[in-house]
């Protein structure tokens, strides 16, 4: 199975500016830059890497977690997923992503908080995007709604 996606940048890193598209159609033309990534703060410029990232990464724990639940006997209502990314200076220089940080509030009937922790726990050991950013650090806070 391959996935992909397509960046186009015109100009330079401050001044220039870009496009992304999926190959599903989810994002199409959709804009990032410079601003957008490391200026301004309301998200309202365009995307970023790093927003990507964070979505990807709560898409994949959230579906990771409702397969375990199903499994468990105790499939869930709604699962509430946020990640986020944090991303700064590197020490010797440049930038770097050092953490994601997943938050989640789930809408489990028939399960007890031990449970639920301990399969979001596996949720996300195992999603394939945690697996991926397998050099940064990745936290949970889970909870029962």
């Amino acid at each position: 199975m391959h996935r992909q996606a397509n960046a186009v940048w015109k100009g330079t890193l401050t001044e220039g500016t870009g496009t992304l598209d999926t190959q599903s159609g989810a994002l199409a033309n959709v804009p990032y830059s410079f601003k957008g990534r490391f200026q301004d703060e309301s998200g309202k410029s365009g995307t970023n890497p790093e927003e990507l990232i964070a979505a990807a990464h709560a898409g994949c724990f959230a579906m990771q977690l409702s397969h375990f639940l199903a499994e468990n006997g105790t499939p869930a209502e709604k699962l509430d997923a946020k990640a986020v990314v944090t991303y700064g200076p590197a020490a010797g220089g440049g930038f770097e992503i050092t953490e994601s940080a997943l938050t989640l509030t789930g809408t489990v009937p028939g399960i007890d908080a031990a449970k639920f922790k301990e399969l979001a726990d596996k949720a996300k050991a195992g999603c394939p995007v945690s697996k991926a950013l397998g050099a940064i650090k990745v936290t949970l806070d889970a909870k029962l709604a």
